[in-house]
């Protein structure tokens, strides 16, 4: 169990498309994935006047225990990234922001590498099909109950995916933009992408994913003229949480933005070939 959010993981699976492309590769998949999410609740709880503090005491300290966890793993991920010189995103939003849609696209149109995805979602395997629809190399993870993708879940998918050097790889997580917030997976950055029907508050209401993102994509913006929603106000508020992250405004069906956001992922593999810092 997660002890941010009280998700839990155990029911999380990594599933592989076919593809017609696909070459086959050998892994070992027989790992002890030890959990530590909430099997080490103490359960005799003593009783009397400062009872009711304990469980937050010990919900801090599990907390703090599960994100020191995550993060050695997504280390090792950053690690086994970084030696095959592949640029690993982590795309957030909440659910129907448009980020499969911006994936797909992305697929079709930006040329300049490999790419592979990493799809997240609780259920099913309709986002990874569509993706896969593509030719794209794509794997699922179903999550079960969890309501976000960890360091181990995509450790787990890379040796699955086994993207090629020097690839991109989208990791598109579960639709929430809450848990993912705090969950490192190893990627070199964060991309939050919202849309002009969710509200122009969501930075404000939503703080600590808009302060870890890298780039902020805004996306409908062809549907501005029929919804109440101020960008300019918007970016106001992102800069108020986050004044490093850049702001994109894009509508992937009409293709407006489309050429600044493949400027900035072309920036961020040049960055790694220079081995400068996630901007």
């Amino acid at each position: 169990m997660c002890a941010t959010c009280g998700c839990g993981d155990d029911a999380a699976a990594v599933i592989t498309l076919p593809h017609e492309h696909e070459h086959e590769h050998e892994h070992g998949h027989d790992h002890d994935h030890p959990h530590e999410h909430g099997h080490d609740h103490p359960h005799d709880h003593a009783h009397g006047a400062d009872h009711v503090h304990l469980p937050v005491t010990e919900t801090i300290t599990l907390e703090q225990k599960v994100l020191a966890k995550n993060d050695e793993l997504a280390q090792r991920n950053r690690d086994w990234l970084a030696a095959r010189d592949i640029l690993a995103l982590n795309m957030t939003s909440s659910p129907g922001a448009g980020k499969t849609t911006l994936l797909e696209r992305t697929i079709r149109e930006f040329g300049d590498a490999s790419i592979a995805v990493i799809e997240g979602d609780q259920a099913t395997l309709l986002d990874a099909e569509r993706i896969g629809a593509t030719g794209c190399r794509v794997v699922q993870v179903n999550t079960g109950a969890g309501c976000h993708l960890d360091a181990e879940m995509t450790h787990r998918a890379l040796e699955t995916l086994d993207p090629a050097p020097g690839s991109l790889l989208f990791i598109e997580n579960v639709g929430n933009l809450v848990c993912p917030a705090l969950f490192d997976l190893g990627e070199r950055g964060k991309v939050v992408v919202i849309s002009v029907t969710e509200g122009t508050d969501k930075p404000l209401k939503y703080p600590h994913m808009f302060a870890a993102a890298s780039l902020v994509l805004v996306n409908k913006i062809d549907l501005l003229p029929y919804v109440d929603f101020d960008l300019a106000k918007c970016r106001e508020y992102a800069a108020m949480i986050n004044p490093g992250a850049e702001i994109v405004p894009i509508s992937v069906t009409s293709g407006e933005g489309m050429a600044r956001w493949y400027e900035w992922l072309r920036s961020q593999r040049a960055a790694i070939d220079d081995h400068a810092p996630a901007t």
